[in-house]
């Protein structure tokens, strides 16, 4: 554990000195081309600030194109600064093209940075599925038949009665003479299709002629 946090601040601190010294070249370099003052300071300001939000944007995964082209411009201003105070340039006599650059890296920064925070994120593959799940299963929905309504009851067919033959009906009915004495109440049709031993159609159609 502690080898790790000497390893994630050692790379801190090497990030803080790297930042560090490339804010002091690009105020140099800002300073030498005539920006003097705070406005000095704000040039490694607005590098380091349109590095961050491009980077932020790779990082989320939309416009990767454009956050790209940003980083680089941005980071190509960083390291030019760099090099230019490595000895290339002379700081006492700066040549226009350079002038030119620093005054108008102001506006770029800006149209880079407006672009990269504000940009409407483009869809993610996740959200393009989910929408075509949805779609698909509201398509699914459409074309699925409705379930047949159960008819009225005037419209449905009369159930028709089972014959019941005449020496099953005596045999009923001695049955029944038999359950009232012994209980004195008369034979209710779960009793009597037990006692006959035959289905419930036929003892509903047996009780009905007792």
């Amino acid at each position: 554990m502690r080898a790790q946090l000497a390893r994630i601040d050692a790379v801190l601190v090497q990030a803080l000195i790297a930042a560090a010294l490339s804010f002091a070249h690009l105020h140099d370099v800002a300073s030498a081309a005539g920006q003097d003052g705070w406005k000095a300071w704000a040039y490694p300001v607005s590098v380091d600030l349109l590095l961050v939000v491009a980077w932020r944007r790779l990082r989320s995964g939309h416009t990767k194109a454009a956050a790209w082209c940003w980083f680089v411009i941005a980071l190509a201003a960083s390291l030019g600064a760099n090099v230019a105070t490595a000895g290339l340039l002379d700081m006492t006599d700066v040549p226009a093209w350079l002038r030119i650059l620093v005054a108008g890296w102001p506006a770029v920064a800006f149209l880079g940075g407006t672009l990269l925070a504000h940009s409407a994120p483009m869809a993610t593959a996740d959200n393009a599925d989910n929408a075509a799940e949805v779609i698909e299963n509201i398509e699914d929905q459409e074309d699925t038949p409705e379930l047949a309504q159960p008819a009225p009851a005037s419209e449905q067919p009369a159930v028709s009665v089972p014959p019941v033959p005449a020496a099953l009906v005596q045999h009923a009915r001695k049955v029944a003479a038999e359950h009232h004495t012994r209980t004195g109440v008369p034979i209710d049709t779960p009793t009597l299709r037990a006692r006959l031993g035959v289905p419930a159609h036929m003892a509903d159609a047996i009780a009905a002629q007792l």
